[in-house]
Formats: C-alpha cells, sequence, structure tokens
C-alpha cells in the first residue's frame, strides 16, 4: 500500500480550535424556580422581621436582668440594697403587659401581685415569696437579718422570672 500526498497524516498546523460552549446563565430557565426563589425571599425577611421585633420587645429584660444582677452585687455588701428588688420585678412586670393593661396590673399588691407573677412562668417557691414581702414592707433590721443564702435564692428566682415571663405580643 502506497501513501499518496493526499493522503498524508494531518499536520499540527491545520488542528482548529473547537468552539466552546455558551456559558451557563444564573438566572433561572422557568418560572417556577422564580416563584420558589420569592418565596424564599419572602420567608427570609419575615424571619428576620420577626427576629428584630423579639429582639425590641425584649429590651426592657434585658435592663431588668442587668439591673438585677447589680442589686445582687450591691447586697451582698449590703443587705438593704435589695429593697429595690421588688420594684425592679414590678416594672418589670409592667412591661411585660400591653398598655391597656398596665393600671390594672401596677395596682396589684400583696397576694395579688404574687399570683401574677405566678400565672407568667412563677419561679417563685413559698419561701421566696414571704423574703419579697419582707423586704417590701419589714423594717431594715429584719431587712438585715436575712441570711445571704437567703437573698441569693431570691436573687435567683427573680432572674428566672425575668427570664422566663410572658410577653404579651
Amino acid at each position: 500500500m502506497t501513501v499518496s500526498a493526499d493522503d498524508a497524516l494531518p499536520s499540527v498546523d491545520q488542528l482548529v480550535q473547537l468552539p466552546l460552549p455558551a456559558p451557563v446563565s444564573y438566572w433561572p430557565q422557568t418560572w417556577g424556580w422564580l416563584v420558589v426563589l420569592a418565596v424564599a425571599l419572602l420567608l427570609g425577611g419575615w424571619l428576620t422581621w420577626r427576629a428584630v421585633r423579639k429582639h425590641q420587645r425584649n429590651a426592657y429584660r434585658r435592663a431588668g436582668l442587668q439591673r438585677l444582677e447589680a442589686l445582687r452585687q450591691a447586697a451582698q455588701a449590703d443587705a438593704l440594697a435589695a429593697r429595690e428588688l421588688p420594684i425592679l420585678l414590678k416594672r418589670v412586670g409592667l412591661s411585660s403587659v400591653p398598655e391597656g393593661e398596665r393600671a390594672q396590673v401596677g395596682a396589684l399588691t400583696g397576694e395579688a401581685w404574687l399570683a401574677f407573677m405566678a400565672r407568667n412562668g412563677g419561679a417563685f417557691t413559698p419561701d421566696t415569696e414571704a423574703l419579697l414581702r419582707v423586704l417590701a414592707y419589714a423594717p431594715p433590721d429584719a431587712v438585715r437579718a436575712i441570711p445571704p443564702a437567703h437573698l441569693q435564692s431570691l436573687f435567683a428566682a427573680s432572674r428566672q422570672w425575668m427570664e422566663r415571663h410572658h410577653v404579651a405580643a
């Protein structure tokens, strides 16, 4: 078999660059994907809005917890500093209810106030409730006579109530 010049092997000069395919578009090809994208964006926006709203609604709780910690530290040095605790709990409780109910809740005292706190995340035992009464109404000598361990348990119950009580929408 003889090889003619026409049948010669191709040379490198005859090679041609193959064309590249068109780039793949990142844009969805069907309207269904646009709907999925729109729903995902709406859901993400709604979840963000809810998270911001919850953060704003709980600003009073964060401030109350911060004040509670300052009171706890002050009460370690002087038990009379704990007398502000019932007032702080009342402020936090008032901040957690809608404006229309604040006058009604603000008028609660004694057993009615303790019942309100119990309904909204009650963390107080009968002993800690008795300590709250002592702090609110007893003379300074009675407050100074409270053992530090009992005060610490009252502060722990107060912290638990502040963290867990129900927030009105």
